[in-house]
């Protein structure tokens, strides 16, 4: 069976109420299923992750941001987290049976849906991007929301909308494409100084000479009294949780601080656990062993416990059907 994953970011992450709504117009459809829920009200998103049988879970997909731009109003959104609508960004991942290549069209088929019904003006972006630039959800989210009334003329988007009327403004603009796993991976800093974490952040990402495969930026979390860097490891194969955590650490001794505690946000692959187990605790093979040192090591549960039951991807595809 060919079964996807979609990671929808959507602009909210304050009110239990819309969160809950949408993720109940994202589970009405057959075949695909919300596996898990993870927001931030500092950040204001939230991050779902649904999984299932392609054409559902573009179903699912499309649902989920029909009724995001009936609860959320970018002309009143604010938050940590760079964003460029009220859906921000909507990847599709093959996870079984299915290739990367094999993707593109299903998140081609939720881009044009999207752009004709609901109005929206669509970026496409990784695999399914058409220039090389597109392919960086950074480069086509320079200047955010507020930039997109310039943006909708000098880059515009693949599908819907052009100008930036009085619904693109309440709705702004999704970014949506075929992609591998990604992994989001917060380190809290044992400072509330926000410069430290960019400082840090700079020397990490890839684009200014860092880790490969890793993109990251530094914000403060009111909730957490403490500033962090927020990295996305889109190769976890080149560079995995322990490099990243450890290269981290380095740096933010340099800075007089240390890394406090880790955060991941959504779900990873067990496969990304288990490497940062055997970086840290050479020769244990048994996976469970493993996953418990990664956890202790980059101090997954400081913040909140860590279950892996329900964080591990493939634990909760057990559970699709």
């Amino acid at each position: 069976m060919q079964l996807i994953e979609a990671v929808p970011n959507f602009s909210e992450g304050k009110s239990p109420q819309k969160i809950a709504r949408l993720v109940q117009a994202a589970s009405c459809v057959v075949g695909a299923r919300v596996l898990h829920t993870d927001s931030n009200p500092d950040a204001n998103r939230s991050v779902l992750t649904l999984a299932g049988t392609p054409q559902a879970v573009v179903d699912s997909a499309f649902l989920l941001m029909r009724q995001a731009l009936q609860e959320i109003d970018m002309r009143t959104h604010h938050g940590a987290h760079p964003r460029l609508g009220a859906v921000d960004v909507c990847p599709l991942v093959p996870v079984s049976g299915i290739s990367l290549e094999e993707t593109i069209p299903w998140a081609e088929q939720l881009a044009r849906r999207a752009a004709d019904e609901l109005h929206l003006p669509i970026y496409l972006y990784e695999a399914n991007a058409r220039t090389e630039k597109r392919k960086n959800l950074a480069f086509i989210r320079q200047g955010e929301y507020e930039n997109l009334p310039s943006k909708l003329h000098f880059l515009p988007p693949d599908y819907g909308p052009r100008e930036f009327n009085e619904q693109v403004a309440k709705t702004g603009a999704s970014v949506i494409g075929a992609r591998n796993f990604l992994i989001a991976f917060n380190m809290s800093l044992s400072t509330k100084d926000v410069q430290t974490a960019r400082a840090i952040a700079t020397r990490l990402r890839e684009k200014d000479g860092g880790l490969k495969a890793v993109k990251a930026i530094g914000w403060y979390m009111d909730a957490y009294h403490c500033a962090q860097v927020s990295c996305n490891l889109t190769n976890f194969h080149q560079t995995g949780l322990a490099e990243v955590f450890e290269t981290c650490q380095q740096l933010a001794a340099a800075h007089n601080v240390e890394i406090t505690a880790g955060e991941l946000i959504g779900l990873l692959p067990q496969e990304a656990l288990v490497q940062a187990g055997k970086f840290y605790a050479s020769g244990e093979n048994n996976t469970a062993t493993l996953v418990k040192v990664a956890v202790e090591k980059l101090k997954l549960s400081q913040i909140r416990p860590f279950n892996a039951q329900e964080r591990i991807l493939e634990y909760q595809l057990k559970t699709l059907f």
